[in-house]
């Protein structure tokens, strides 16, 4: 792991398997002269995943380690290998959808991030804004969590409340979550290496 010191940008390894909205908004927050972060490299387990396109074109290193006809463990340990090499402090997880290998997360323990679309730890999992609807709950909302081996459950960094509007179904409401992520992540992740930065020293 590099060591971020005198000041200097936390490097940011994200990995994303498709468009890559979350990527970005963290990507342009990153340009900000106050952002403690940068991004340092994307990757993905699809090759033809847009967000791969988005961040070249943007001027950021990319990789791209397809998952089929290898073992979990042998993937996350390339992946593991491509963001160490790319000198990342963290990993942020934008529209992954791979389970990870308990050991590909104990090496990011305290350091790897994810932005999940419900008010954890409600509707852990998939089709959260249909659970939500279907519940008769108020609000949906989205969370950026730090991730541990088990899905979706590790402690919650912060959390943002979306109105569940009469006529919503899971996709008005998924567009109207999504704008909420792409503040979230950026605010909740420039705070995790603030918060990290003042309990080190570095």
């Amino acid at each position: 792991m590099t060591t971020v010191t005198n000041g200097g940008r936390a490097r940011i390894g994200v990995l994303i398997s498709g468009s890559g909205t979350n990527m970005a908004a963290l990507l342009y927050a990153s340009r900000a002269a106050d952002c403690p972060f940068e991004i340092a490299v994307v990757g993905s387990n699809r090759a033809e995943a847009p967000g791969l396109a988005l961040a070249a074109g943007e001027g950021i290193d990319t990789f791209a380690i397809p998952h089929g006809g290898i073992t979990r463990a042998d993937h996350d340990a390339a992946v593991d290998e491509r963001l160490r090499g790319a000198g990342c402090d963290y990993v942020a997880l934008a529209g992954y959808m791979r389970i990870l290998s308990a050991d590909f997360v104990a090496g990011w323990a305290g350091r790897m991030v994810n932005i999940h679309p419900s008010l954890l730890p409600a509707y852990k999992g998939l089709d959260t804004h249909a659970r939500a609807i279907a519940a008769g709950d108020s609000h949906g909302g989205c969370s950026v969590h730090l991730v541990t081996p088990e899905l979706d459950d590790g402690p919650v960094l912060g959390q943002t409340r979306v109105a569940i509007l009469p006529g919503d179904d899971a996709g008005s409401l998924a567009t109207r979550v999504l704008i909420a992520e792409h503040q979230l992540y950026a605010r909740c992740l420039a705070a995790l290496v603030k918060a990290d930065r003042a309990r080190t020293g570095r």
